[in-house]
């Protein structure tokens, strides 16, 4: 499954909408997602897994790449 990782750069920062970058992970649960992501300096704000007509429409972004666990 893939899914859509919402978070801020800065992890002591309070969270602004206009700063909330979003990357893609192919895991098989939102646990081993935030596994992988627990090392990095990012505060996570919601993990969301994508398929279907979501998973198309986010492809089509220019900056779409697919990380793995």
């Amino acid at each position: 499954m893939i899914y859509k990782v919402l978070y801020q750069e800065l992890a002591d920062e309070v969270p602004v909408r206009e700063n909330t970058r979003s990357l893609y992970y192919q895991a098989d649960s939102e646990r081993q997602v935030r596994q992988a992501l627990k090392d990095r300096n990012i505060n996570i704000e919601f993990i969301q897994p994508i398929e279907g007509d979501h998973l198309a429409y986010e492809k089509q972004a220019e900056d779409f790449t697919v990380e793995n666990v």
